[in-house]
């Protein structure tokens, strides 16, 4: 008999430092230690988990690589503060992996951007609104200008999303409009009538953010090209007519 092929590859036991690192990591992220908690020290450490110091300064490393842990001398072990800059690199860097496709990045980047309308509508100031209604007027003013109006569009979906006053969905949608190999303006590759549409569209969503409509701007946010983007995404699947049982004879 041919044993050839018959076993398989047993898999590797995660090392005992990565244990720990992912305990304490897990922790953080929990919420049980928050930023600015000073950890026990390395022997402490190592007697909670049972493992030999030089185990305990493996996961240490690691987290403190990782940014959630930061070591001073003299001072011991403290959970790291968040740093927004971090926060967007590992964002960045999800969004830039070459297995990210560019219709998930443009269906995610759509999809936010209509709850960052509804949530803009609750919540804009009047500084909001009137960078808002800059951003419309220079996008009236350049529709000649292609890459003018692309810049005032960015300009307003940027001034839309500060509006929402939240930094993460801000954030998000920055790193999702840096995303290599993606036109991020509605303005790119529109015709003439097209562009006026985008320009219509925008006055709509300001004209709701405004009034504090969030329904009404929440459903005016999606302009032609974006609208396009989420159809031409839609999932291939048997129509109606073709799921309906056939008529009993």
């Amino acid at each position: 008999m041919d044993s050839t092929g018959v076993f398989e590859a047993i898999g590797r036991e995660p090392r005992l430092s990565d244990k720990v690192a992912a305990t304490i990591r897990d922790t953080i992220l929990s919420g049980r230690l928050r930023s600015g908690d000073l950890l026990p020290s390395e022997r402490e450490l190592g007697e909670q988990f049972g493992v030999s110091r030089t185990v305990i300064r493996e996961a240490i490393r690691a987290l403190e690589a990782n940014g959630l842990l930061e070591v001073r001398p003299g001072s011991g072990m403290r959970v790291a503060a968040v740093d927004s800059s971090a926060v967007r690199e590992s964002i960045r860097r999800v969004v830039h992996a070459s297995e990210r496709s560019h219709a998930s990045v443009a269906e995610v980047r759509a999809v936010l951007e209509i709850v960052a309308a509804r949530l803009a509508a609750e919540r804009a100031t009047a500084e909001d609104i009137t960078r808002l209604e800059l951003a419309v007027d220079q996008l009236a003013r350049s529709l000649d200008d292609a890459e003018k109006a692309a810049l005032a569009d960015l300009e307003f979906r940027r001034a839309v999303a500060s509006a929402t006053h939240n930094e993460l969905l801000v954030d998000l949608l920055d790193c999702l409009r840096e995303a290599p190999g993606l036109d991020h303006s509605e303005m790119g590759d529109v015709d003439g009538s097209e562009r006026a549409g985008v320009l219509e569209a925008h006055r709509r969503v300001f004209a709701a953010l405004a009034r504090g409509d969030a329904e009404a701007a929440q459903a005016a946010v999606l302009p032609v090209k974006a609208g396009r983007e989420l159809s031409a995404q839609k999932p291939t699947s048997p129509s109606a007519e073709t799921m309906r049982p056939s008529p009993k004879p």
